[in-house]
């Protein structure tokens, strides 16, 4: 079955990181581990333009996929990526490619691509010139966000550093649709997932060095530098990881859903307090191919009004507030059950047990508003009155509170600014994985990007939601990495947080 994955380009990108070189070295026990060094370059006006460009052609596509899709689409940032250069074929040809921990097939540009101009810009694969090219044949088309690939299975070596990966099936692609590929700084992605979303079956590059028991350990880990002074990017290691990069022990968790790095994260607390979303607990994903935290609507608008972040104001949000706000507040007292609250005021179709909608969908970038932002505007208010009520806050307070998340709302394309001069007033924000809590303070997860020669600074928090059973859930991405080094235990299906060095 064809997997979907999407990748969406956002504004809201602090570096992009290129590789300048792929260094090996040996693991504290003297063999099997091996490094990928990250360097970092500032985000430049033409990625950001592409960005903007991308993430309004696909804001439609993004609700459709999540509504209809056997797989959880996720959010792809791609000016803040990891590259690094690998050879493919013997003797080996060289191609930029991002490491993405969200997606598990490994391409790149083909010889034979002629009617994209994408291809053109890049390096392409020659499997004529290679002498250990096995030719594979089947044909294959994965569809991002942003546009799609095409083209063919082949098998070759791919040369990681010093490791040779042999006869690694991968896919040349003869078309790429999407001005994200054309402008990119990458020739092609190689994924980091599970083989349950590698599209033709191919093996994700870490099974095939497992199988050709090529690591010390079987595990990956991500070190990214942050310091925006240091020259260093941080540290991709295959096999291992190296203690310099963090402090004190990992807490694990286990992956809950092979095929993204998916597993159980408890709440989202605002200077100790609970957001109340997912104090029953949610699904999260750590994913290399994301620049920020992307999270549901009602949480992120919680955190933007708490940090004071700037978005949208939506009107049908306002009007929920206003029409309904006391109605749901006494329906809530009453101890009404809070997923049939909008089915009972008429906003949700309800069938008695559950809302159509099976959860809160987005209202950002949606084009048909209707009754559906009607019922998500109200969905949203349900969340935040009812954490307001645990709070003891008076009616009054309650839906004022509202009616300022309303404010709050990211706008449609997905960034919220903030005042610069604010970060240091601004609140802990911390989540909750195996009974511990992960802080991140202002300066973790507020952006700072460089535009017109000016420094803006943006919430690290996106809008982005998935409705039950496969929701609600978090994309953990590099403003979460940046904060802990992560290891992702492909052996032990597990991954692991610890503070970064």
């Amino acid at each position: 079955m064809m997997r979907h994955r999407q990748l969406l380009l956002a504004t809201a990108c602090l570096w992009a990181l290129s590789c300048a070189s792929l260094l090996s070295a040996s693991a504290p026990d003297g063999a099997g581990l091996l490094r990928v060094s990250l360097n970092k370059n500032r985000l430049d006006g033409e990625a950001l333009a592409a960005a903007k460009l991308a993430r309004q052609q696909d804001s439609r596509r993004l609700g459709a996929a999540a509504r209809h899709g056997d797989e959880i689409p996720l959010v792809d940032y791609l000016n803040t990526q990891y590259f690094g250069v690998v050879g493919i074929g013997t003797p080996p040809q060289n191609f930029t490619v991002i490491f993405d921990t969200g997606s598990s097939n490994l391409w790149v540009p083909s010889s034979r691509c002629y009617f994209s101009i994408a291809c053109y810009f890049h390096h392409r694969y020659y499997s004529r010139k290679s002498s250990t090219y096995k030719a594979d044949g089947e044909t294959c088309k994965i569809t991002y966000g942003s546009g799609a690939i095409a083209g063919f299975f082949s098998k070759d070596n791919v040369l990681v550093g010093d490791l040779v990966v042999k006869s690694q099936k991968f896919i040349e692609t003869t078309r790429e649709t999407s001005v994200s590929f054309i402008l990119g700084k990458f020739d092609g992605i190689l994924g980091l997932g599970y083989p349950q979303i590698s599209v033709g079956k191919a093996p994700p590059i870490w099974q095939s060095m497992q199988e050709q028991k090529l690591l010390a350990d079987n595990v990956f880990s991500f070190w990214l530098n942050r310091n925006p002074e240091a020259s260093s990017g941080g540290e991709l290691v295959f096999g291992g990881v190296d203690p310099k990069h963090f402090k004190g022990n990992h807490t694990y968790v286990p992956v809950s859903r092979k095929g993204y790095w998916q597993f159980n994260m408890g709440d989202l607390l605002i200077d100790g307090h609970s957001t109340g979303f997912c104090a029953k607990g949610c699904a999260a994903i750590a994913d290399s191919g994301t620049s920020l935290l992307a999270g549901p609507t009602a949480i992120v608008a919680q955190v933007n009004h708490a940090i004071g972040a700037e978005g949208i104001i939506s009107t049908e949000c306002k009007e929920v507030v206003s029409q309904y706000g006391e109605m749901i507040l006494n329906l809530l007292i009453a101890q009404t059950d809070p997923q049939k609250v909008c089915g009972q005021i008429g906003l949700c179709m309800f069938d008695g047990t559950h809302s159509v909608s099976e959860g809160i969908e987005s209202v950002v970038g949606t084009e048909n508003l209707g009754s559906n932002v009607m019922c998500s505007a109200c969905q949203m208010a349900v969340v935040w009155i009812e954490n307001q009520l645990r709070e003891n806050k008076t009616k009054e307070l309650i839906l004022q509170y509202a009616n300022q998340l309303c404010e709050r709302l990211p706008s449609p394309n997905g960034e919220s600014t903030v005042s610069c001069h604010q970060i240091s007033k601004m609140p802990k924000l911390a989540f909750t994985i195996a009974n511990k809590t992960f802080t991140l303070t202002p300066e973790q997860y507020i952006v700072k990007l460089e535009q017109g020669g000016q420094t803006v600074c943006i919430s690290g928090f996106m809008a982005f939601d998935i409705p039950p059973p496969r929701g609600p859930l978090w994309i953990l991405g590099d403003v979460f990495m940046g904060a802990y080094h992560t290891v992702f235990d492909f052996g032990k299906d597990r991954i692991g947080f610890a503070k970064s060095a």
